[in-house]
């Protein structure tokens, strides 16, 4: 079952700078600035309401990421959308059983300790979709 928009993803060339706006114009708390070594990404976040911003920034070239924000002109965009799940691993099997094309087929760590998986664009118009379970619930 979806319960809400956990977080929408914009992906950054540069955290610091990127996050500028969001502090200083906004007046928004950063709530602090991760590494996901596995993703190949450093990530912050900023909560307005019950719904987070996460600011995404590659580490490495050649990445997913990487070659998102190469497309658009090393601008940024929003990358993706993250819906938090009852159960992750229920849901990717719920839509692989209906034919959805996945990035992961099995969940994996995420940042702010969830288990996360994605779906493909081509499932979804074109949106690149997140679905995240907080892990101490799994």
């Amino acid at each position: 079952m979806y319960k809400k928009i956990s977080h929408i993803g914009i992906a950054v060339k540069d955290l610091n700078e990127s996050s500028k706006f969001y502090t200083e114009t906004l007046g928004w708390e950063m709530e602090g600035v991760e590494e996901v070594p596995d993703q190949k990404v450093k990530v912050c976040f900023f909560t307005i309401g019950e719904t987070r911003i996460e600011l995404v920034q590659p580490t490495e070239e050649g990445t997913g990421v990487y070659k998102f924000l190469e497309e658009k002109g090393f601008k940024d965009t929003v990358h993706h959308i993250a819906y938090e799940v009852d159960d992750v691993e229920k849901e990717i099997e719920r839509l692989k059983s209906i034919g959805t094309k996945l990035i992961d087929e099995k969940p994996r760590k995420g940042a702010h300790n969830m288990l996360i998986a994605f779906l493909h664009p081509k499932s979804s118009n074109g949106v690149l979709i997140e679905i995240c379970q907080p892990m101490e619930k799994h």
